[in-house]
């Protein structure tokens, strides 16, 4: 189920990102930094497809219905039409970070999210490296709008056009926008923090638009000139141009420790808590690897 608007904007988004990401392959490769591969940039429109077919499907046979049912109990009615869609952005924005917090705190959810982090380029394409199984959870999210009194195709709206300037973010072209635009707004040195796999930088800058819920809520971090970006995963994925690995092989990891010979609270721990959580220490969350590296790169 669409809104006429979304429609002409999907369709007009189209021309607009292929003519951006043609001039950065064409300016990455006349300045040999070469920022794409032929193989990562087809995985990444392989990864898209199969996310936008998903949430299309969902959809139409129940994503809006129950967004339509918390619309219908909705406790407020907003009626000045400027403050609707300011509200509606800031709110939806902030759904998004609670989202997207989620998904690097629970393994559960990393499993989905992952694919979108396994790069080890970052380029405008990246931004189209979609976690495929999203749209089956992201409704749950996005229903508190909805309850608020936030029309179910206005928030769809809304998360196209915020995802659009998510895609923009995903450049190398850019080294620092103004500080009055970084204080407040998500830049691409903010998001090359969020792709980084350097241990200061891991579950950083997790806004899509403001960057200023990572700063009220702790997960602020400033890209470092002694800190060059590493991009990729902590623990590279084998085999990680294969399509089937690259979206299931968290899944396939969850399993084999669901396998193990131990309690079952503990295999529970290992599905939800954050991801690297060992019941033994012999693996490290981000956080425990933060605090490791602080505390070897400050001694006391």
């Amino acid at each position: 189920m669409h809104s006429a608007r979304e429609s002409w904007f999907l369709l007009l988004s189209i021309p607009f990102y292929s003519i951006l990401i043609g001039m950065e392959i064409f300016l990455s490769n006349w300045t040999g930094k070469r920022f794409y591969s032929v193989k990562e940039t087809l995985q990444n429109v392989y990864l898209s497809l199969l996310n936008a077919g998903l949430d299309l499907f969902l959809r139409g046979l129940f994503y809006i219905s129950i967004l339509l049912w918390f619309y219908n109990h909705s406790l407020f009615t907003i009626d000045n039409v400027y403050l609707y869609w300011f509200l509606l952005f800031i709110f939806e924005d902030l759904a998004f970070y609670i989202e997207h917090r989620v998904e690097h705190f629970s393994r559960f959810f990393w499993a989905v999210h992952v694919t979108h982090h396994s790069s080890e380029e970052f380029n405008l394409s990246t931004g189209f490296r979609s976690s495929v199984f999203q749209p089956v959870y992201r409704f749950i999210f996005l229903s508190p709008l909805a309850w608020m009194g936030f029309h179910p195709l206005d928030i769809v709206f809304m998360y196209s056009l915020t995802q659009t300037y998510g895609i923009l973010v995903h450049t190398q072209f850019i080294h620092k926008m103004p500080a009055w635009f970084e204080s407040v707004f998500v830049s691409p040195s903010h998001h090359r923090v969020h792709h980084a796999s350097n241990i200061p930088y891991l579950d950083k800058n997790m806004g899509m638009c403001l960057i200023i819920w990572d700063k009220m809520f702790g997960t602020f971090q400033k890209e470092l000139p002694r800190e060059p970006v590493r991009y990729g995963l902590t623990s590279p994925i084998e085999n990680r141009l294969n399509p089937i690995q690259i979206i299931f092989h968290e899944w396939k990891s969850i399993l084999a420790d669901l396998k193990r010979p131990l309690p079952l609270i503990t295999k529970i721990k290992y599905v939800f808590r954050a991801p690297g959580w060992s019941h033994d220490g012999s693996r490290k969350t981000s956080g425990e690897l933060q605090k490791e590296f602080r505390k070897s790169h400050n001694p006391t």
